[in-house]
């Protein structure tokens, strides 16, 4: 994947406000990820991390303030859920994202250690490999800005290192993240944002 594009996209939130249920959760936030930079977000359940992530990621509309990305469809976002079609094998799943991205995924599936599992339907795997097929749709989407929830939920420790030497080769050309964890994530010079309840 060396030979892959590089980025050159900023995301900003300016003053931004969220809310979930008609209350605001998040607010006053302001937030600059650029070229090659990561932004974590830590905080207890229910503060506000994945409604936040959403609205970076387009999904959700902000209460208030804004978010702009200096280029049009620049990012991605991979939830808890995986994004996934549970009926689709994970080749089925591969290739519908590949299609849908003009991509290829091959490297995506070898990069998360796929093929030995690549004609079973998503919904027979293990909490483990769905994860790890939710993840490759960041690598075959070849977008800027990948935007995560729990990233190594349900990841054993190669799976987990295999996606922080991923991110890092996402950063090294240019791409940006914003991820939503509990877990230690080994993502050097990333920026914290701690979220209150």
């Amino acid at each position: 994947m060396s030979d892959a594009a590089q980025f050159n996209v900023t995301l900003t939130a300016r003053d931004l406000a969220v809310s979930r249920g008609g209350r605001v959760i998040v607010d006053g936030v302001n937030l600059v990820v650029g070229p090659g930079e990561a932004a974590v977000l830590r905080g207890p359940n229910g503060a506000g991390k994945t409604t936040l992530l959403r609205a970076l990621a387009g999904l959700l509309a902000p209460a208030s303030g804004e978010i702009t990305v200096s280029a049009e469809d620049a990012r991605i976002y991979c939830g808890v859920l995986n994004g996934g079609k549970p009926t689709l094998t994970v080749t089925e799943n591969l290739r519908f994202w590949a299609a849908l991205y003009g991509a290829s995924f091959g490297p995506a599936r070898a990069a998360f250690g796929l093929e030995p599992v690549e004609d079973r339907p998503m919904r027979e795997l293990s909490t483990g490999y769905q994860r790890r097929l939710g993840l490759a749709r960041l690598v075959v989407s070849g977008r800027a800005v990948w935007i995560v929830d729990e990233p190594t939920a349900g990841l054993d420790a190669a799976s987990t290192t295999a996606f922080e030497c991923l991110l890092a080769e996402h950063r090294a050309r240019g791409g940006a993240a914003i991820l939503a964890t509990h877990e230690p994530l080994d993502a050097p010079g990333a920026r914290t944002l701690e979220l209150e309840q």
